[in-house]
């Protein structure tokens, strides 16, 4: 099995979020349409930007936490590296 560690911003890029999921395209859907209360709907978090995959869960949440308590500018960095126009990726 697959898991995904993703970020996701809202449309002008000042808003990030930073997810883990075993089904990245379900899991993007469900930010678009809101299924769930919380942060990303609250603030339209739902364009895709970056995505790593794992084979193990645990290296998967142990990522997403590192990817959480990081600086906002480094986590820019790392979008910026693989995504320099920050476009909105396709889910695997």
């Amino acid at each position: 099995m697959n898991y995904y560690v993703y970020i996701t911003a809202n449309k002008d890029n000042k808003t990030i979020y930073i997810g883990v999921t075993d089904n990245l395209p379900r899991r993007i859907h469900e930010h678009k349409t809101g299924l769930h209360n919380g942060f990303t709907k609250k603030y339209n978090v739902d364009k895709l930007v970056y995505a790593e995959q794992f084979e193990d869960i645990n290296f998967a949440i142990k990522r997403e936490k590192q990817l959480k308590g990081w600086k906002r500018d480094k986590k820019d960095a790392l979008i910026s590296q693989s995504n320099p126009e920050w476009e909105e990726l396709q889910p695997y």
